[in-house]
């Protein structure tokens, strides 16, 4: 009998995360590493389990992530917006709660390009009179 797997695909700036959903004990692994080792900040980390933690199915499912693209924070609001993905294939019920906690929503927020004749996007080149 094949397993039971939910999968759900977040974004955010670069990054792109595959998400898996796979009943266990509430392991999550990205990249094939625990996620203590790939992401060092606890407050990052506490961020990708918010919508398990919303729904309260936190000890229920193992996440297996594939993320690539993008910095740590980046790659951690795509594994966020990739869980939260997943969890509606489990249990459509859980829309209005990870929708009013705005999970279900992609960030588009994303670095503007620069532009010629300036030094950034807005930024200007030193003014002088002379």
């Amino acid at each position: 009998m094949a397993q039971l797997q939910y999968y759900g695909t977040g974004r955010r700036k670069s990054s792109v995360a595959r998400v898996r959903l796979v009943p266990g004990e509430g392991r999550i692994v990205i990249n094939k590493r625990d996620v203590t080792d790939y992401i060092p900040s606890e407050a990052l980390i506490e961020d990708i389990k918010q919508p398990l933690n919303l729904t309260e199915t936190a000890g229920s499912y193992d996440v297996l992530v594939n993320v690539n693209g993008g910095g740590i924070a980046g790659q951690a609001g795509a594994i966020r917006h990739g869980i939260s993905r997943a969890l509606l294939e489990v249990d459509p019920e859980y829309r209005p709660s990870l929708k009013r906690a705005g999970l279900l929503t992609r960030d588009a927020r994303a670095k503007e390009r620069k532009k010629y004749g300036l030094k950034g996007a807005r930024r200007a080149p030193q003014f002088s009179k002379r």
